[in-house]
């Protein structure tokens, strides 16, 4: 599993500071292996999607700064259930993360890739406390067909108001040239949308995915009050 850092270094501003400790609170909710099954939330829901192998455990743990929050296996494809996690100081909810099952993984069964992808389409297209869906991709290998699929069956919420940033996972594997040609090619694919680098070993782009969750959630004039740092977590 990817390291983990508990604490956000001094570099970062107050207002990412802030918002890394606002995610630092998140705790499980409920998990559910069909849409009927999650309760209803009157608050914000934010969800994680992408290919199995994309990181998109470990970019949880990592912005949590948590290690075993969202089970990150050495086997993509082992989250086979919607999990749900509250988001809130002080036990108050004022968001939930939903860490959606990945796709595309070829050693998952056909029948429970059919099974996930209708769960996956139903939940992505009628969860009505979905405000904002966060869609991992290794950045070695851009937006694939799969992900362009998903891209599809979001559009018509888009105008809506549901908020999408697509993270570039990995990006420590590329050099600077490379990472600058992926995210030229993505904000293509995507008509010029949210695109942002990320790696949980270098913390590139963690700061800044933090603060643009917490402002999908909360008004642009309320910046998140400060809060006492994390205590690093044993070994």
């Amino acid at each position: 599993m990817a390291f983990v850092r508990t604490a956000a270094p001094a570099t970062y501003s107050p207002a990412e500071r802030a918002a890394l400790s606002w995610l630092h609170t998140a705790r499980f909710l409920t998990t559910a292996a069909q849409l009927h099954q999650l309760p209803a939330v009157e608050v914000p829901e934010i969800a994680f999607v992408g290919r199995s192998n994309a990181g998109k455990s470990t970019c949880i743990n990592t912005l949590a700064q948590q290690r075993q929050l969202a089970y990150a296996s050495r086997t993509p494809g082992r989250t086979q259930h919607i999990n749900l996690f509250s988001l809130g100081h002080q036990n108050a909810t004022d968001a939930v993360l939903a860490d959606l099952p990945g796709y595309g993984y070829a050693a998952v069964p056909k029948a429970d890739k059919r099974r996930w992808q209708q769960v996956m389409a139903n939940y992505l297209v009628q969860r009505p406390s979905l405000s904002g869906v966060v869609m991992l991709c290794d950045a070695r290998l851009g937006l694939t067909e799969l992900d362009d699929a998903l891209l599809e069956l979001l559009a018509p919420r888009l105008p809506e108001g549901l908020r999408l940033l697509v993270l570039l996972t990995k990006a420590d594997k590329l050099n600077r040239s490379e990472q600058t040609r992926a995210l030229s090619i993505a904000r293509l694919q995507t008509a010029g949308g949210s695109v942002q680098l990320f790696s949980a070993l270098k913390q590139q782009g963690v700061a800044q995915t933090a603060s643009t969750l917490w402002g999908w959630v909360h008004e642009p004039s309320d910046p998140p009050a400060a809060e006492p740092e994390p205590e690093p977590e044993g070994e």
